[in-house]
């Protein structure tokens, strides 16, 4: 898997706020005028799939024994927390 794509991922698995934008327009004189541009803020919740998909990458979950998974699973839920305190 290419960087661009863990990337990607990385993203996605930790959640992210992005800017949705919605604009109206009308035809006058054969040209488009801007009449209305609205701009929402929001907020893309974590995917645990992704994550999941980070960590397949690496190594299969099922090779993990269970002290590696509950390491993963705290290092994980640290990236969050670090991730939730930037914003």
């Amino acid at each position: 898997m290419d960087e661009e794509m863990k990337a990607a991922l990385r993203r996605k698995a930790l959640g992210f706020d992005t800017d949705e934008v919605v604009e109206e327009y009308a035809f006058e004189e054969g040209e488009a005028v801007l009449l209305r541009r609205k701009v929402t803020k929001k907020t893309v919740p974590p995917d645990v799939s992704d994550a999941k998909m980070l960590t397949d990458e690496e190594k299969p979950l099922a090779l993990f024994t269970a002290e590696e998974l509950a390491a993963e699973k705290r290092r994980l839920l640290a990236l969050l927390r670090d991730e939730e305190e930037k914003k």
